[in-house]
């Protein structure tokens, strides 16, 4: 055996779940990387669906126990045993998710660059699905403090290094196309709620019976498929070898692209740069804006349209009965629907045009176009014109899911590819804040306005501006964005120590001849499959409910 061989057999000797032990052998297809990252984000993006649950919880006793306990406090409700639980007190849960995935981001974004993606998959499937069991206990035992802890902390934790896990992956196999790459996965948490709810609402309905609602049930079936669906992926994960590179191609050169670094900056001083900061505001102001659309996107339908929904355009919606208002709602329901699946395809579409037009170009696009179809919403709706008024918000909710998808490449060009996981771990605390304020803002704008005495129509015309006046910060913060001065940049002898133990272990005979070679091949397609057919299920369930819009 030579000492090339022996090196080489060396570095493949350590755990399985070891980065060194998913470093590619020659003949891997770099098209394998993207399903095993969209099996881990379809599961854990059912965080955006979990509020099919709410109203089953909220019932959990029987109706019958929901009157007298309307007045119990919050700490009251965590522990009770004999009242059913609300669902504002319920929807903490959710909020707990997000607070949890941007900070956990943040936190283990390091340990996840040294431990590599399959251990950070692996602790991922365990957190998300070990605190989805821990949640059904909390409601076996009517327990709500256990559901918080179980699904929101334990799963929030999950939520984050599932999220991040993928990214420095996907980014150093796809440096040609970081856009696109980064796009496939972060579409499926997008898309995780439109597979998720519908199959939580199938089990529900097939485990509730006279002295259940089916929700704990449903929660162990679901952690199960998911735990299967989620190690499948942890376990495709792959690394390229250190200065993998696809065939034919050279990283861009600064005379063709200044804004695409060929150097790397080290995770201790990325966030000491004005650069980090000014992105940190570009996706904030984005994520404030777009999630504040989707958490009003129902009830501002029906109240801005009321009768016309159902062809009686003299009723406004204050003036309909309680079977017209069921009516508008199922079709809100297939508007927001409609939304989801602008969200998911605006995840990859926006992410792999950035490869093309840049991705500072992309941001100006998201907040120039974002701007004016903000300003144009409420001329729209004085108009009555329903399907301009849900063509606006489509495009506007595809470049809310394309901004996700889109800034780990726009960091990956900025900072380099070496720390760009946790960079972007550390950077989803924007998330975790936008997901404050957006609601924030536009719920409380709404209700001033109805208490003003704003008729319903009309309550979102001053909302609309402001969302427009936070992509106007956002166009501000993104123009002064600029490569990074040589002196954050890690020398190339620290680049070297920091590769090293990658650079052992393709120092084989064989060397790195033919890694990441090969397009859709059969087992590409069956991997591809896997993740693609539950995709398909969740479009046609959608497209069915959004039928009803039109």
């Amino acid at each position: 055996m030579t000492a090339s061989t022996e090196t080489y057999a060396g570095s493949q000797s350590g755990g399985i779940l070891d980065r060194e032990r998913i470093i590619a052998k020659p003949g891997f297809n770099r098209w394998l990387v993207p399903p095993a990252a969209l099996a881990i984000h379809l599961c854990i993006g059912m965080a955006y669906g979990f509020s099919v649950f709410w109203l089953p919880l909220s019932n959990a006793l029987g109706a019958d126990q929901a009157a007298s306990c309307a007045d119990m406090s919050l700490v009251s409700a965590l522990f009770t045993t004999n009242c059913n639980w609300r669902v504002s007190d319920l929807g903490w849960i959710y909020t707990l998710f997000f607070v949890l995935l941007g900070s956990s981001a943040a936190i283990w974004g390091g340990w996840l660059e040294r431990a590599g993606p399959r251990k950070a998959g692996v602790v991922s499937a365990v957190c998300w699905c070990g605190g989805i069991a821990v949640a059904a206990l909390g409601v076996l035992s009517h327990q709500l403090w256990l559901m918080w802890l179980g699904a929101g902390v334990i799963g929030g934790v999950g939520l984050g290094l599932g999220y991040i896990s993928p990214v420095s992956t996907l980014i150093k196999w796809f440096p040609d196309r970081r856009g696109m790459a980064t796009g496939m996965a972060i579409m499926g948490f997008g898309g995780g709620a439109m597979i998720g709810a519908p199959l939580a609402d199938m089990l529900m309905n097939a485990f509730k019976g006279p002295d259940s609602v089916g929700v704990w049930q449903t929660f162990l079936v679901m952690a199960a498929i998911y735990f299967v669906f989620m190690m499948g992926g942890a376990f495709g994960y792959r690394i390229p070898p250190a200065g993998w590179r696809p065939e034919g191609w050279t990283p861009p050169s600064n005379t063709k692209s200044a804004m695409i670094t060929a150097h790397h900056v080290h995770l201790r001083d990325a966030h000491k740069t004005k650069q980090f900061w000014l992105i940190w505001a570009v996706l904030c102001l984005n994520v404030s804006a777009g999630i504040g659309v989707i958490g009003m996107a129902s009830p501002m339908l029906q109240e801005i349209f009321g009768g016309r929904l159902i062809g009686q355009p003299e009723l406004t919606f204050t003036e309909l009965n309680a079977d017209q208002k069921a009516a508008i709602a199922a079709i809100a329901a297939g508007f927001a629907g409609l939304l989801s699946l602008f969200n998911i395809g605006g995840r990859f579409f926006w992410a792999s045009l950035s490869d093309r037009l840049g991705r500072k170009n992309t941001y100006y696009t998201f907040f120039i176009l974002g701007i004016a179809l903000y300003a144009l919403a409420p001329t729209a709706a004085h108009l009555g014109s329903q399907v301009l008024f849900v063509g606006i918000f489509c495009i506007i909710l595809s470049m809310y899911g394309g901004g996700f998808a889109t800034i780990p490449a726009y960091l990956a060009d900025i900072f380099g590819t070496q720390f760009v996981g946790a960079i972007h771990g550390r950077l989803l605390t924007a998330w975790a804040t936008a997901g404050i304020i957006g609601p924030v803002v536009v719920n409380y704008i709404r209700e001033f306005q109805i208490s003003a005495g704003i008729p319903r129509d009309q309550v979102y015309d001053f909302t609309m501006y402001i969302l427009a006046g936070m992509l106007a910060l956002g166009l501000v913060a993104n123009a002064l964005v600029r490569p990074l001065s040589e002196k954050w940049y890690i020398k190339p002898e620290e680049v070297a120590a920091l590769q090293a133990k990658s650079a052992a272990a393709q120092a084989g005979p064989t060397g790195s001849f033919g890694i990441g070679k090969g397009g859709l091949d059969g087992q590409a397609v069956l991997a591809w499959a896997v993740v693609g057919i539950p995709i398909l299920w969740g479009v046609w369930i959608t497209l069915q409910k959004t039928a009803a819009l039109f």
